[in-house]
């Protein structure tokens, strides 16, 4: 359990919080930029890259290759962690699905609600899945930021939520932010994966099959309408989670081969043989889906969300900007679901799971807890901006989207921060004081 679950888990929850950082530094970066050069920020994002061969070309500028391709990797990784949750994680049983799982239906219906009823439907109705997702990197970093006054247990609990929420953002791309799909180029996209579970079920370990495969599925998505992103997320799902060869089994090869070889045999390479099998053993004791994240996990954290920051988090904080952002409820809208709607939302979804008797509070966790994890859930960032990109094409009003993320994250990692402090003082003066030892 500690190798194949837990020390997989701290290593994802290391990087994500370490990447928090990083993309709140890529971020911060891309408003100077964009504020203090504004002209040559657009100009930069808004280059343009030809791909020819032959009589086929796909022109793109540098902020769709970001939102489009390197965006793949991103959600690749996050089809991985689904995936690991799914088969042996937080959500891989009943009881541990359910709490999660209320708590994050509550954290991403509310927030909607909230949203269409502030644009009473006017003009920019369609971005109401912004404030759906939660930015796990930002939520993680800042649950990190009060530290030992925060259970252990409300970690699994915010990812479990996190995940959940990223099934949900996914499903509405895919659904709901796909305008026309061309079936020829999706039935390449699925005929791509059908050939991935076969090669899978006739063992074929070798990766640059799937690499290739991989990139066919993405490109024939993208082609079909349906957002490349997806086939990340497909890819991942599709990933094997068991190793191909029993761990225990490994370790007792490991021994036999050390007892069999010489510790200082006349030839440097005498034993080659025993230790290459000994290390393809080791390899294939490792699940196919822990050696993709471990290889991935930290390119998506430390390079393809930064850039993905940079190209989309420069917004014009100037006079102009916020007076789109109040000729539009958008602005007010995206804030207040991302703050009020997360908070309210999972804490109505907790508390309804446990009134039906169908969890129960994990260890240590109070109420107090609860709703400062929900306010946490708030910070949005990441896949809202992504989604704003989605739903609006007209250039204020995703600027107003952009400012009511970045606000509404803000006030929400503020406010969830501060509950989690106060709940703990006020766990810490509930405690009573040791009893003196015997004499």
């Amino acid at each position: 359990m500690p190798r194949r679950v837990l020390r997989p888990l701290q290593e994802f929850l290391h990087l994500e919080a370490s990447g928090g950082l990083v993309l709140l530094l890529a971020t911060a970066v891309a408003l100077v930029w964009a504020n203090v050069a504004g002209a040559s920020y657009l100009d930069f994002w808004s280059t343009e890259l030809t791909v020819r061969l032959g009589d086929f070309v796909v022109v793109e500028d540098l902020q769709h290759v970001v939102n489009d391709g390197l965006m793949a990797i991103f959600f690749l990784v996050v089809g991985l962690e689904v995936k690991r949750e799914l088969a042996v994680g937080e959500l891989s049983t009943r009881q541990a699905a359910l709490l999660p799982l209320f708590a994050a239906v509550g954290g991403m219906v509310v927030p909607v609600l909230i949203f269409l009823l502030v644009m009473g439907g006017a003009d920019g109705s369609r971005g109401w899945g912004i404030p759906m997702a939660t930015d796990v990197a930002f939520a993680l970093g800042a649950l990190a930021a009060v530290g030992s006054r925060a259970p252990a247990s409300l970690v699994a609990f915010l990812l479990g939520v996190a995940v959940i929420d990223d099934i949900g953002a996914i499903l509405v791309v895919a659904v709901y932010y796909t305008d026309t799909i061309a079936l020829a180029w999706l039935a390449t996209a699925l005929i791509g994966l059908i050939a991935i579970v076969v090669l899978q079920r006739i063992q074929v370990r070798y990766i640059g099959v799937y690499v290739v495969l991989g990139l066919i599925v993405w490109f024939a998505t993208f082609e079909s309408g349906v957002h490349a992103t997806i086939a990340g997320v497909a890819l991942g799902l599709l990933t094997p989670v068991r190793p191909f060869q029993d761990p225990a089994a490994v370790s007792a090869e490991a021994i036999r081969i050390a007892e069999a070889t010489d510790d200082e045999p006349d030839s440097p390479d005498a034993d080659a043989g025993h230790w290459r099998r000994l290390a393809w053993l080791s390899r294939e004791a490792v699940s196919p889906l822990e050696r993709v994240e471990h290889s991935l996990h930290q390119w998506s954290s430390f390079v393809v969300l930064p850039i993905f920051a940079l190209a989309n988090a420069g917004i014009a904080l100037d006079r102009a900007s916020f007076e789109a952002a109040t000729d539009t409820p958008v602005a007010l809208a995206v804030a207040l679901g991302l703050l009020v709607g997360k908070t309210v939302g999972l804490t109505l979804g907790v508390a309804l799971a446990v009134a039906l008797g169908l969890s129960v509070l994990p260890r240590g966790v109070r109420w107090a807890h609860v709703v400062g994890v929900g306010a946490l859930a708030g910070i949005g960032f990441t896949v809202s901006l992504f989604i704003t990109g989605l739903a609006f094409s007209d250039p204020d009003v995703i600027a107003a989207s952009k400012i009511g993320v970045l606000g509404g994250s803000t006030l929400a990692a503020i406010l969830g921060i501060a509950l989690l402090v106060l709940a703990g003082r006020r766990g810490d003066a509930a405690t009573p004081d040791a009893p003196p030892p015997d004499p």
